[in-house]
């Protein structure tokens, strides 16, 4: 009784009683062994090729719909209640690939515990701290980043110091259309370039290791900005890096120095910090260095196309490569720089020519010994006509045990 109020519900008597009629309403002349699965007349196969009859027009239509109720009525494809029940596989389908994509959203969720490296700024974004005074950004050490010591280059470190104040200034909204100028600089041809850099190094980060790096600016003298960084491992929080740097500004069509207008102190004024730089100055003064005199002298230096930034001049990165292209290979292969000093004394361009020459202090006559406890150098780069462009002073100490080891 329950399964016929079942099947009624789903499928009507009227139904029922329309295939009644439809097989009632069959005609009596050929009967069913003469309809083909189409409901079609089937076609008389006559030996002497007689004329093959045709089905009257008027019938056309409805032997089709009869033929067809006969054939949902058949044996071979009868059906029973479960067999009449929508088909529900292609709901079953949809609900379950909605399952796995949401399986899978939810694996990615940052819910479960990580690995520090991998909780790192990954792409590089930043983000400003301290009431908007610090900038923070990480870094991780690339393959391609280390040099044959299996340790970040200092190169590598000081574009991603370059790379910090840049973030920074656009970050907080100072950014114009010129390199790191802001929109007042922009309107008055004015650019930042460096005037003096002190750099000291704790630690070579290697291949993956993750960098934290800290920046801020500050006012040095009447028209001068001091920018600082502090450079730690993201893991464990040792310092890798401090770094305190001088910059001025420049008129990039006459390329001479300008004093800071009133209009641009007040984009900038807010966001200094009080506080001392992150290093001791070292106020040394430079001894007069020739390529008489120098121990070591490299000639033919030439900026390629790829070291002009976008204010036509050498990047100051450039530089420190430079210097280093005359310290002598003993040197390089025993000991690692530890402090750079750098006075930045005018630019160079496209085709320019320079030579790097490198002095050893006269209190060490073996400075090639790794046995020496620190080696100190005195750099300059200049052009071939003499023209001074930078001076440097470096420290070194004797390689310690870190970076990627080779397998035995």
């Amino acid at each position: 009784m329950v399964a016929s109020v079942a099947s009624s519900a789903f499928f009507p008597a009227s139904s029922s009683s329309s295939v009644v009629s439809a097989k009632a309403s069959l005609p009596v002349g050929d009967g069913p062994q003469s309809m083909g699965v189409r409901g079609i007349v089937a076609k008389p196969t006559l030996s002497s090729g007689a004329m093959r009859v045709k089905a009257q027009a008027p019938a056309k239509a409805s032997l089709k719909s009869e033929a067809h109720t006969v054939e949902e009525d058949s044996p071979s494809s009868a059906r029973t209640f479960y067999n009449q029940l929508p088909d529900w596989s292609f709901l079953f389908a949809a609900i379950t690939t909605i399952f796995l994509a949401a399986e899978k959203q939810f694996t990615l969720i940052d819910w479960k515990p990580r690995r520090p490296d991998m909780l790192a700024d990954a792409f590089g974004l930043g983000k400003i701290m301290q009431d908007g005074l610090v900038f923070r950004q990480n870094f991780s050490i690339r393959s391609y980043e280390i040099g044959v010591d299996r340790t970040a280059s200092i190169e590598t470190l000081m574009n991603h110091l370059q790379e910090t104040a840049l973030n920074h200034v656009r970050r907080v909204g100072l950014m114009g259309d010129g390199y790191g100028c802001t929109p007042e600089m922009s309107k008055r041809n004015l650019i930042w370039v460096v005037a003096k850099m002190q750099i000291l190094v704790e630690k070579y980060p290697s291949w993956e290791d993750v960098v934290e790096i800290d920046t801020w600016v500050a006012a040095s003298g009447k028209n001068g900005m001091r920018r600082d960084w502090h450079v730690r491992d993201y893991r464990t929080g040792q310092t890798v890096m401090q770094a305190t740097s001088v910059w001025v500004m420049m008129n990039k069509h006459t390329r001479r120095l300008s004093k800071i207008p009133e209009e641009v102190r007040a984009e900038i004024g807010s966001y200094f910090m009080d506080r001392d730089p992150i290093l001791d100055e070292d106020s040394r003064k430079f001894p007069k260095l020739e390529a008489n005199t120098a121990d070591h002298v490299q000639r033919g230096l030439t900026p390629r196309w790829n070291d002009l930034d976008v204010n036509q001049h050498v990047n100051n990165v450039k530089y420190i490569g430079w210097i280093l292209e005359s310290a002598p290979i003993t040197i390089l292969e025993s000991h690692e720089l530890a402090t750079m000093t750098l006075e930045y004394k005018r630019e160079c361009g496209w085709g320019s020519v320079l030579q790097s020459l490198t002095a050893i202090s006269d209190d060490d006559d073996n400075a090639g010994d790794s046995a020496k406890p620190g080696i100190e150098c005195q750099h300059l780069l200049c052009l071939e006509s003499g023209t001074e462009i930078m001076r440097g002073r470096t420290e070194w100490r004797p390689k310690r045990a870190q970076g990627l080891q080779p397998k035995s």
